[in-house]
């Protein structure tokens, strides 16, 4: 595998970090160390392609969001329905995450929901979901507390 070049360990050091909510994140986050934001997004895409990231996605602190429920619900959907099952799942407003499990949890729960609220029921979500796509095989983890989250950090 090939060594990263000076930029690219530039921008992993900027996204491995919290970044800014702004309408332009990458724009500032770049300008502070002299890089436009299309090269970040460029160099972005370049660490996703070659393999460098396997990942990139927002973590949300829910209770600081304000809310007061959460679960993660694993289902058991059939590998021909993954793909939309996934899209729809993902579709509802309060989905923050919805992923494909590889491999999947006690070899049948391949797709994993994060679920949140303020006040109404998990179950009431749980069962729309649940009647949309068909599904009756699954499992509530609900949350009872909060830990600290972090991302590991590779680049000081």
């Amino acid at each position: 595998m090939e060594n990263l070049t000076a930029k690219q360990k530039i921008v992993a050091r900027v996204i491995q970090k919290d970044i800014a909510v702004t309408k332009f994140p990458f724009k500032e986050t770049g300008a502070l160390r002299g890089l436009p934001q299309g090269e970040v997004l460029r160099t972005i895409r370049q660490l996703l392609e070659k393999g460098f990231i396997r990942k990139f996605a927002a973590i949300l602190r829910h209770q600081k969001a304000g809310y007061k429920k959460n679960a993660l619900v694993v289902w058991s959907v059939p590998a021909k329905q993954i793909q939309e099952t996934g899209n729809l799942f993902a579709s509802f407003p309060f989905i923050s995450h919805c992923y494909e499990r590889k491999p999947a949890f006690e070899n049948k729960y391949n797709i994993f929901t994060m679920l949140h609220s303020n006040d109404k029921k998990i179950s009431s979500f749980i069962n729309e979901m649940a009647t949309a796509a068909g599904m009756n095989d699954y499992l509530i983890l609900e949350s009872v507390q909060e830990y600290k989250k972090a991302s590991p950090e590779y680049f000081k």
